[in-house]
């Protein structure tokens, strides 16, 4: 396809843009374009819209995006200007706040589908991923304490339908879609979802019982697995269909499922990903500035932070002392207590980049960093009662010492470790304080980043925190200049849900070959 004329894109579901960001990258921003992105949550939506704003300066070239850095830079309050003001209206064509799957939002999407001319007749690309609460294993068994709760009446199982009437009404040449690992086990009246949706997927008019006419063979990224129509799924190894970020340049274990789906006519059989050499969580944050965690509870300053954390640091390693089989931990926690400042900040929405940035390059920096930003955004620690802290420095130091986070009640065993839970020594909660290892990909980041930071401790115990939205963001691989918008707790929960950035741009280049 000549570079004048990219793909159109359309991203339903999209959150702050992942799966978007990694198709509208490729090839310079030459290869697609976003027709129209859809969320429903605001804060998310507000996050879309910056970044389309974003990306039509880009392509503009010369000095467009000067307004974009200035915002960013806390230079100016809104990102645009008189001269770019075009290009933000242009933004709100573009990220649309639609909830698909009720009457108006299906009339806007449709509306914009039509007036584009979009159709199987011209190649483009659908992307995106239902909603996952109702598949994630979190979120059933969250849900199987609710004596009130049915599956079938779970209108968020269905959801995927919206995704299939658009794929059965504009036939996209190609369509890729996302979820979590739990909906292969998912089921609603004893039928496995994850089925029903391949079955769907692969004959789109049957399933909304249109005559058959068009329809796709599914593919796996990651091994030669196809599903085509009149399959059964059980013949089929479900788990073909797990890409694992770790294998593929992501700094992070992160496990979904990702369905390629290529329209029958095309008769073509994709390439698969490349596995790319392992990134750690210090490769992803190792350099970003170190910062301190708040006190949740009483005074907050940093003396007496550094003061309630050097007691922690004497009490552990007194208590840690008694026990032989600690004395990894020991070595770790000795001369601590002079390694904690009191002059670390706690960070912010931005926060100044105090001098040059001369990271030698390397894929993920290169990814990362953008020499026009003055600030580190959405960087800012948050705040933990002491009891927590001193959890923390223990996860931590554990960690450095044995190369793995503690667990449960079996090794959170020195003094005032135990929280106030009453199924604790149930086993049922033995991440629930859980230490990144720097020299590993992190765990998964999910949305429930955006509750506490307990399951993702910062791996530095002198610095006795959570991470912040940016080490999240970094460990999802979204650029430092990616503007994360909203309170911090919608900024979070935009991270967990997204799609890594840089796994997309992978395969939006599987399919700019096919097409």
């Amino acid at each position: 396809m000549p570079k004048g004329n990219p793909i159109p894109i359309v991203d339903l579901f999209a959150g702050p843009g992942g799966l978007g960001e990694g198709f509208s990258s490729f090839d310079n921003g030459n290869a697609f374009k976003i027709l129209v992105s859809a969320e429903m949550e605001s804060s998310a939506h507000k996050t879309l819209k910056l970044r389309s704003f974003y990306r039509i300066l880009k392509n503009k070239g010369g000095d467009s995006l000067d307004s974009y850095y200035q915002f960013c830079n806390g230079e100016s309050e809104t990102p645009y200007n008189d001269k770019t003001l075009f290009a933000w209206e242009e933004a709100e064509k573009e990220a649309r706040c639609i909830t698909l799957g009720t009457e108006s939002g299906n009339h806007e999407l449709d509306t914009i589908l039509n007036h584009a001319k979009i159709s199987g007749s011209k190649p483009w690309v659908l992307i995106g991923g239902p909603p996952c609460q109702a598949y994630s294993l979190v979120g059933r068994a969250r849900n199987r304490g609710n004596t009130d709760y049915r599956p079938e009446e779970d209108h968020r199982h269905y959801l995927y339908r919206e995704y299939l009437r658009i794929i059965q009404q504009y036939q996209p040449t190609i369509f890729v879609m996302e979820n979590v690992k739990g909906i292969l086990s998912a089921t609603v009246n004893g039928q496995k979802i994850f089925q029903t949706i391949l079955s769907d997927l692969s004959d789109p008019n049957i399933a909304l019982g249109f005559p058959s006419s068009c329809g796709y063979k599914i593919h796996s990224l990651v091994v030669p697995t196809i599903f085509e129509p009149g399959m059964a799924p059980e013949d089929i190894n479900a788990h073909d269909f797990i890409i694992r970020s770790e294998e593929f340049g992501i700094p992070q274990a992160r496990h979904r499922v990702i369905l390629l789906g290529i329209r029958d006519d095309m008769n073509i059989t994709p390439a698969l990903l490349n596995t790319i050499s392992g990134f750690t969580v210090e490769d992803a944050i190792g350099a970003l500035p170190n910062l301190r965690s708040r006190l949740s509870k009483g005074g907050d300053n940093d003396e007496e932070w550094a003061t309630t954390v050097k007691k922690h640091l004497l009490d552990l390693h007194e208590e840690s002392s008694k026990r032989i089989d600690l004395h990894e931990l020991v070595e770790v926690l000795n001369g601590l207590k002079d390694s904690i400042s009191s002059e670390l900040g706690f960070g912010g929405l931005r926060v100044n980049i105090e001098k040059h940035l001369t990271f030698e390059s390397s894929m993920l920096s290169d990814w990362y960093l953008d020499s026009k930003l003055k600030v580190w955004l959405n960087h800012e620690a948050r705040g933990h009662m002491s009891s927590d802290l001193r959890r923390y420095l223990f996860a931590s130091a554990y960690g450095q010492a044995y190369g793995r986070s503690p667990k449960g009640h079996k090794e959170f065993k020195l003094k005032a470790l135990r929280p106030n839970h009453e199924n604790w020594e149930s086993g049922k909660f033995a991440d629930r304080f859980r230490v990144q290892i720097k020299n590993r990909p992190s765990t998964t980041v999910t949305s429930h980043i955006s509750k506490d930071g307990h399951y993702f401790i910062h791996p530095d115990l002198t610095q006795c925190r959570s991470l912040t939205v940016r080490e999240a963001a970094r460990l999802q691989t979204f650029p430092d200049n990616y503007f994360f918008q909203g309170n911090r707790t919608q900024q979070f929960h935009q991270v967990g849900n997204a799609v890594p950035p840089y796994l997309a741009q992978q395969i939006a280049e599987i399919v700019y070959q096919i097409i």
